[in-house]
């Protein structure tokens, strides 16, 4: 029998009020650490909360009419979301998974002491799955988690997750980091977790996995499971991407990506002989971007990134993490080697993913076949956002956004690339429109690339 897949699961967390503890110490050796985790959970959990959201989502009144050509008669239902969050500054700044609240109309949090708040988001990071909400509290001052600083778990560590799975109530479950830098999950774009066997079911994304010292070391967003529940492994976010969207979100709100300027990919067992080494180590550098910090600093295609600031890079996923949570104009060290020779280092300043061109967003309306396509010029932070190879910016408009209209009805979808109209290619969003600015009657032959396809289309309106 063909082994049943195992699927990666979202999952979602509520924090309810815990009850008086008697007072306790916090264990001072080994010995008593097994007798009780309860000081560490007296001293974290009331900054654990509840978040909910719903929206509205409009569905097929009964689909059975549908099937005999009926109206197709619509009517609306809630759809709730339910996960939790971490209280990190006493004025009721409150960390989340981005997918918990992704979508809502109303995001409400829920106190220990069931006290409810209406939030709004200051930043929803897609890419890391963080979102960063506010509630006002007045003059109050909250009891808050304090995030670690840096990149401190270590495989063997006791962790504590604590959540509300299946919406039963505050629960605390322990265990201990079993990985560390886990890459290609597929859960979030900045693939880099904490692994941890601390049972995590369904209801907990968004908690906090402590360690023993009392510190919120990871955010609690997914498990691997055949059943979608607990079954030993469980992934968190660091404390350290997590604290750098809080700073994002505090500094005026917009998200800025990042980057060397470096386009990347692993090494193989293959790649390895051929340059020479005894084991599969690092990245190799596949594209520069010109004028970008490695460019500044020298590095070329074919140079093999071993460390970043002294941190070992195993894949495309931990250099990409370490890059990620610095803030532009960081100063950084890369260790490397070109072809054979001996290992060099590079100095460079991070710099923010480039945003030229200028985005110039519009809605294209009219006679034509991208009429209800939202389209973009194409730089590479817009190619980032819509999770494209920023390498792929100037050739072509991309497609950002897609309402009623003729394009919807041929299919067009968000992430699109408009790479030709009539056998010229469109430079910006003034020169597409200036190319489907045709009388009636026109015929269009439209070249888009959609992922690794391209295809060609014909239309007369």
């Amino acid at each position: 029998m063909p082994a049943r897949p195992l699927l990666i699961s979202l999952a979602l967390l509520a924090m309810a009020s815990a009850g008086p503890l008697a007072a306790q110490t916090v264990p001072s050796d080994t010995a008593q650490m097994r007798l009780s985790f309860s000081p560490i959970v007296k001293t974290a959990g009331p900054a654990v909360v509840n978040v909910y959201s719903h929206q509205i989502v409009r569905q097929a009144a009964d689909p059975f009419f549908q099937m005999f050509g009926g109206m197709g008669l619509s009517r609306e239902r809630i759809a709730q979301s339910l996960g939790s969050g971490v209280i990190v500054r006493p004025d009721g700044v409150i960390v989340t998974n981005n997918h918990v609240i992704a979508g809502g109309q109303d995001i409400m949090v829920v106190l220990g002491d069931r006290r409810e708040f209406p939030a709004k988001v200051l930043l929803a990071d897609a890419h890391a799955d963080v979102a960063v909400l506010k509630i006002d509290v007045g003059a109050e001052r909250l009891p808050v988690l304090p995030l670690a600083t840096g990149d401190q778990a270590q495989v063997g560590d006791l962790v504590l997750a604590i959540g509300d799975p299946f919406g039963l109530g505050q629960t605390v479950t322990n265990g201990i980091v079993s990985a560390i830098a886990r890459s290609n999950v597929g859960v979030t774009d900045v693939s880099y977790f904490i692994q941890t066997d601390a049972a995590i079911n369904p209801g907990n994304s968004g908690g906090a996995l402590v360690d023993m010292n009392g510190r919120m070391i990871g955010m609690n967003t997914a498990i691997l499971s055949q059943s979608g529940t607990s079954s030993g492994v469980g992934f968190a976010i660091p404390a350290a991407l997590v604290r750098h969207v809080v700073d994002q979100a505090l500094g005026g709100g917009a998200e800025q990506r990042t980057w060397l300027g470096l386009k990347t990919q692993g090494v193989t067992a293959e790649i390895a002989r051929s340059l020479g080494l005894d084991r599969p180590d690092g990245v190799l550098v596949t594209d520069v971007w010109p004028g970008g910090p490695a460019d500044r600093a020298g590095l070329k295609a074919g140079d093999l990134i071993l460390t970043l600031d002294g941190e070992p890079v195993n894949d495309e996923a931990s250099l990409n993490y370490h890059v990620l949570t610095r803030n532009s104009g960081d100063a950084v060290t890369l260790d490397y080697r070109r072809a054979k020779g001996a290992p060099e280092t590079a100095r460079l300043r991070l710099a923010a993913i480039p945003a030229e061109p200028a985005r110039d967003e519009q809605a294209l309306a009219g006679r034509n076949p991208l009429a209800g396509a939202t389209v973009a010029n194409l730089s590479p932070a817009v190619a980032d956002e819509m999770g494209l190879d920023p390498f792929a910016a100037g050739h072509g408009v991309l497609v950002t956004k897609i309402a009623a209209g003729y394009a919807a009805s041929v299919g067009l979808q968000p992430g699109d690339l408009i790479r030709q109209v009539n056998g010229h290619s469109p430079a910006s969003v003034a020169e597409l429109k200036s190319m489907l600015d045709a009388p009636a009657g026109s015929a269009w032959i439209l070249v888009v690339q959609r992922g690794g396809q391209t295809i060609t289309a014909q239309f007369r309106l």
